[in-house]
């Protein structure tokens, strides 16, 4: 089935993980537009527009759980009834728990052992701190220098912090592996799997 789509994500690293899942799942989607690196608080601002343009073309809005619980966020976000061609998808807590999903991919990418990486994603509170950690680990320095601040700095991550990860995603990150280590991914995974325009 050839499903055209549009995407919503708060950044790049989202993008790619969206991309990367529409491109495994057996539904044959081709990405239209994509809205993204506008942060959280634009794509909240635009939900009713999502909403709306879904009736046109289907649209995957994809967003960071931070805090609170999925049910409530999907609430507060879409005020509207839900149109059925609207993918609304929250990863629990950060697409960062996703992104470390696929153990075998990420230990091989940082270098450092996989039995070091939790079997239950979703339950990290801070996934993107957890994988700064795991970075800080790698025998990579290059790796350390991209992804990781440096110490003093203000910053909360490394100057290539999406653009590294990001690469990591398309290049070596596997949906089907990463399925086995986080619900809220295999949930979302199902749901894409799943959807059709008839």
């Amino acid at each position: 089935m050839n499903i055209p789509i549009n995407l919503a994500v708060e950044d790049s690293l989202s993008e790619a993980v969206a991309r990367k899942i529409l491109y495994q799942s057996d539904n044959n989607y081709n990405i239209a537009n994509c809205l993204s690196r506008r942060g959280c608080g634009y794509l909240k601002s635009k939900m009713k527009a999502f909403n709306e343009a879904a009736m046109v073309m289907p649209f995957l809005v994809l967003i960071d759980q931070d805090n609170g619980c999925p049910p409530e966020k999907v609430k507060k976000w879409l005020k509207h009834k839900a149109n059925p061609k609207l993918i609304f998808r929250i990863a629990v807590m950060e697409i960062e728990a996703w992104v470390m999903a696929d153990r075998k991919a990420i230990s091989s990418f940082l270098s450092i052992p996989i039995t070091i990486f939790p079997t239950k994603m979703d339950d990290i509170k801070d996934p993107k701190q957890c994988l700064l950690n795991f970075v800080k680990k790698s025998r990579s320095k290059i790796l350390i220098d991209d992804i990781v601040p440096k110490p003093g700095s203000t910053a909360k991550v490394g100057p290539n912090y999406n653009a590294c990860l990001s690469e990591f995603v398309r290049k070596s990150w596997d949906v089907y592996e990463a399925i086995k280590y986080s619900e809220s991914l295999r949930r979302t995974f199902y749901k894409i799997q799943t959807f059709t325009i008839d």
